[in-house]
């Protein structure tokens, strides 16, 4: 019975996920635009709660992971590259035009690459001296983004790149709206589809992760990694895999992002944008799914809600106070509200071993269940209630 109620609860969840365009459509693109920019922030949380939530590691320069698979992007597919160097002109007379099946992957792997680069010499760093080191990370490829337009005009510098074309695959110009009959889907309605598929990869390839041993070797350093390193784990092996599996979903987000706006510039992957999503993997509940995907939806979606209710705000006082100021105060109040009221997010993981007391679930073949309130005494090993934990045989 319950199996069945948790399944008609999931196919109406997939009706109402694959509806919701359609319906947004009707009052306007700008709804389905926010929902676009949602889900690409719900990748990045995601890839962000791997290094954080997961293995414990602070990045507070994530977004320049985002940075690098959306000029990756740009340059891939944009006449910015056979503009500027006549040898690449003379090779590709037609322009570049990189299909989306090569620039994911590639954007994932250089995104990848980079974070790796990012985790090698942060091995032995912790806490507020990790966070530094990353955060300055953030800021040199921002400020490389920023001044790598001479000697040699690579990005066009603050100017940034534009033209960017949008995804073409199988035919399909996600660039223009479709039309099926009488119907019409519009173009921020057909990327709304293309990013939902990449965060239920994402999802998956989440989800897998933490109920593998890569995942359990993570929270195991995430806990204790003195404790990790002498019971067998490589943290070094696995610090780097936590860093390059975080940026490569960075990569891949950043490169739907180029596409889906046409146009990137540095200001775009600003240190707000860092903290920003580590709020939302914050607020959301670290190394929780579910919680990091409704901070993600949350936070994304709530500066443009608060737009219809800092106007009518800033009428009523003639114009003395400024929408935006507003809505930043309406923002940091709705979260210092909710870490207060949540402290460990507004959808945390369940914590470990109260979910087995409370079904009254025997932890082992052989061992009673643990009554309400009542946890295993640590020092019993499982299976042979009888046997106390010593070092001696």
């Amino acid at each position: 019975m319950k199996n069945g109620k948790n399944l008609a609860l999931y196919i109406v969840g997939v009706i109402a996920v694959l509806a919701l365009p359609l319906l947004l459509q009707s009052q306007g693109n700008a709804w389905v635009r926010i929902a676009d920019i949602a889900l690409l922030y719900v990748m990045l949380a995601l890839g962000l709660n791997i290094v954080v939530g997961y293995a414990g590691l602070l990045d507070l320069g994530y977004v320049a992971f985002f940075a690098i698979g959306a000029y990756l992007f740009a340059l891939l597919d944009s006449p910015h590259l056979t503009d500027t160097f006549p040898a690449i002109k003379a090779m590709f007379p037609n322009g570049l035009h990189v299909p989306l099946l090569v620039v994911v992957p590639l954007a994932l792997l250089v995104a990848g690459l980079f974070g790796a680069l990012l985790g090698a010499p942060t091995l032995k760093l912790r806490g507020d001296y990790l966070a530094i080191v990353t955060l300055g990370f953030g800021e040199i490829i921002r400020v490389f983004l920023n001044n790598l337009d001479h000697p040699v005009n690579i990005t066009n510098g603050p100017k940034g790149i534009t033209a960017i074309e949008p995804v073409h695959f199988w035919g399909l110009n996600l660039g223009k709206a479709l039309k099926i009959g009488d119907f019409t889907i519009s173009s921020v309605t057909l990327y709304y589809y293309l990013f939902l598929a990449f965060v239920i990869f994402t999802i998956i390839i989440s989800h897998r992760l933490q109920v593998s041993r890569i995942g359990r070797a993570w929270m195991a350093i995430r806990e204790d990694e003195i404790a990790a390193k002498a019971m067998g784990i490589n943290t070094r092996n696995m610090k780097l895999l936590a860093f390059g599996m975080g940026a490569s979903f960075g990569g891949v987000s950043g490169a739907m992002f180029a596409s889906f706006q046409g146009f990137v510039s540095p200001e775009s992957f600003s240190l707000m944008e860092s903290v920003m999503i580590v709020s939302m993997v914050v607020l959301g509940g670290i190394g929780h799914l579910p919680g990091v995907i409704l901070g993600a939806v949350l936070l994304a979606a709530l500066p443009e809600v608060l737009r219809y209710v800092a106007g009518p705000l800033q009428s009523m006082t003639g114009g003395r106070l400024d929408a935006s100021i507003l809505r930043q105060l309406f923002i940091a109040l709705a979260m210092i509200i909710i870490m207060l009221v949540r402290p460990r997010g507004l959808w945390p993981s369940p914590e470990h071993g109260k979910s087995l007391a409370r079904r009254g679930t025997a932890p082992a073949s052989g061992m009673p269940a643990a009554a309400p309130g009542i946890e295993t005494p640590a020092d019993e090993v499982p299976g042979d209630p009888a046997r106390p934990m010593s070092i001696n045989p």
